[in-house]
């Protein structure tokens, strides 16, 4: 739904604003219709309008109060959908569509219904609306900006936009519902493997951030466009690896990942195999990580709490292309055997053994030093053993 076109980019967190939209700076409570600050009038552009039109399906048809009207929600509840979604402030223009009434209809049926509560159908549509618009602002920058340079000369933008978005916009449905099904699938069976509905919301999980050095002083150093170059090819390997070896992607924030695992030897494989990729590549800077393992709070997507503050605080101390770990992780990685305590502990057990130890990890104590916020910790130097 595309109430103004001067709203893109996810919404800010709390807010239940589009970044940059002209819904940020009023008040979170909804204006009445009459009273609305049209500072966001939609587009008359032509050729925008027709775009719209075939992404939405529709033609514009209501005001924001004729939409609410028509699917029987108030204009209140409305406006904080929409806000919620990310979309600006449209006072009495013309704007929305069938689809948009539609939407209306189903968050307030789900209410309505008892299986929503009304703080819960706002969220649902801050996240997807975050989720979302994000989405469709990387494949407007860095898709379809490059798709669309005229293939032959004489020939303007304008002309290729309208074909290659009518050809590729099925597609990009199809395979987003597909991508969405299959998160959807992989979230519920973590949910319905909690041991209790308390661990639904608070988990026991491990947290990592993978952090880039000097990374300051890159921006200054570098072109942007090496520097955009860089990021995506640092965010690309992140995804990958986290992906394929168990962890989930939280987010991203440039020059820092930050990743989750339900289990400490999968979040120390992705922490060693992330410090291995960046010392391969000669054109990108060095690598830190610090993890942690403890409860974790769940919200929207995004994960809280004491431990992802220590795993933070722990990668701004890790030496370089070096992972931190705290003592809580380092316990976890001793009970499974994936790490021996001691070194000594290692050489001990394996010389009762017949056969070498299966020990993955080594784990060397460091300094016990204060962490702002967090009192005296004394982290874990992890490493891959040589002998597993």
């Amino acid at each position: 739904m595309t109430v103004d076109d001067t709203t893109s980019g996810a919404g800010d967190r709390g807010t239940g604003s589009g970044a940059g939209s002209g819904s940020g700076s009023g008040s979170v409570h909804p204006t009445p219709h009459h009273e609305v600050d049209h500072t966001a009038e939609p587009t008359d552009d032509p050729l925008a309008i027709r775009l719209e039109q075939l992404i939405l399906g529709a033609e514009r048809r209501y005001t924001a109060f004729q939409a609410a009207r028509t699917a029987g929600v108030s204009m209140e509840l409305a406006s904080r959908f929409w806000r919620a979604m990310g979309f600006a402030d449209i006072g009495q223009a013309k704007a929305l569509t069938e689809a948009d009434v539609l939407a209306l209809r189903r968050l307030a049926g789900l209410v309505e219904a008892g299986l929503l509560s009304e703080p819960m159908a706002v969220q649902v549509a801050r996240s997807t609306g975050q989720t979302t618009a994000r989405l469709a602002e990387w494949q407007i920058d860095s898709f379809l900006e490059g798709l669309t340079e005229p293939p032959e000369p004489g020939m303007t933008r304008t002309e290729v936009t309208y074909p290659l978005v009518e050809l590729l916009l099925p597609e990009l449905e199809e395979f987003l519902v597909y991508v969405w099904r299959r998160q959807l699938a992989a979230a519920t069976g973590r949910v319905v493997q909690a041991a209790d509905d308390e661990e639904m919301v608070d988990r026991r999980l491990a947290v990592g951030f993978a952090d880039l050095v000097g990374f300051t002083r890159l921006t200054r150093r570098l072109e942007e466009e090496e520097l955009g170059e860089l990021v995506e090819s640092f965010e690309t390997t992140c995804a990958d690896l986290v992906a394929a070896h168990g962890g989930r992607l939280i987010k991203t924030l440039g020059d820092e990942v930050l990743y989750a695992a339900d289990d400490a030897r999968t979040a120390a494989e992705i922490a060693l195999r992330l410090i291995d990729a960046m010392t391969q590549d000669e054109t990108m800077p060095a690598l830190r990580v610090g993890i942690a393992f403890g409860t974790v709070t769940t919200r929207m997507g995004d994960v809280f709490g004491t431990t992802v503050n220590l795993a933070s605080r722990l990668t701004s101390i890790a030496p370089k292309d070096a992972v931190l770990v705290d003592g809580a992780f380092a316990e976890e990685l001793i009970r499974t055997g994936d790490a021996p305590r001691s070194e000594a502990e290692a050489a001990a057990a394996e010389k009762e053994s017949d056969e070498p130890l299966p020990y993955r990890y080594g784990l060397q104590p460091m300094w016990q030093r204060p962490v702002r916020g967090l009192g005296v910790v004394e982290p874990w130097l992890l490493s891959r053993r040589t002998t597993a």
